[in-house]
């Protein structure tokens, strides 16, 4: 048989839903990716997603340069700063932070993407996502900051949150 008769003969099956949906897919890479973090609490990864492809990635950690939570310590432990308060006093970025960041170096157009989060994000990065141009946030954990929530709904961020969720 030569290739042309081959090539007519070609019958192509139909796929039966075998493979995970690309949201599941990249909720499952940014749990990958905060496994880089080296925060002592959470670690929370990022990955920013346009057209099926990753743009860019970020964990939470300090900045580049910086030593590592784990090598300096956690400048909340030893303030006594409790979770959800004061988040400027912290050595790390966020990972969307992270993500933001890495895609502004490199150049690469964030508008119109959707961004995967281990975490809800809080309103500071919910205020970055949202200038960024950013329209889909994806995650799987829940945070308590209901003016993300806010944000998300004044600039028409769709928000989709939990395990479970997955792509339209």
């Amino acid at each position: 048989m030569d290739i042309n008769e081959y090539l007519r003969n070609v019958t192509i099956k139909t796929a039966k839903g075998e493979r995970e949906s690309w949201d599941s897919y990249f909720k499952r890479l940014s749990k990958m990716i905060a496994e880089r973090s080296t925060c002592v609490h959470r670690k929370v990864g990022a990955l920013i997603v346009k057209d099926k492809r990753i743009l860019a990635t970020g964990y939470n950690q300090p900045p580049s340069g910086f030593p590592h939570c784990d090598e300096i310590g956690c400048i909340r432990d030893d303030l006594n700063i409790p979770s959800g308060k004061n988040q400027e006093i912290c050595y790390g970025l966020h990972a969307e932070q992270n993500a933001l960041m890495q895609a502004a170096k490199f150049g690469i157009s964030t508008d119109g993407a959707t961004i995967y989060v281990t975490h809800k994000p809080c309103s500071v990065c919910a205020r970055l996502i949202v200038n960024a141009g950013i329209k889909r946030v994806v995650y799987i954990e829940g945070y308590p900051d209901p003016l993300t929530d806010f944000f998300f709904q004044m600039c028409k961020v769709e928000l989709i949150g939990g395990e479970d969720s997955e792509e339209r």
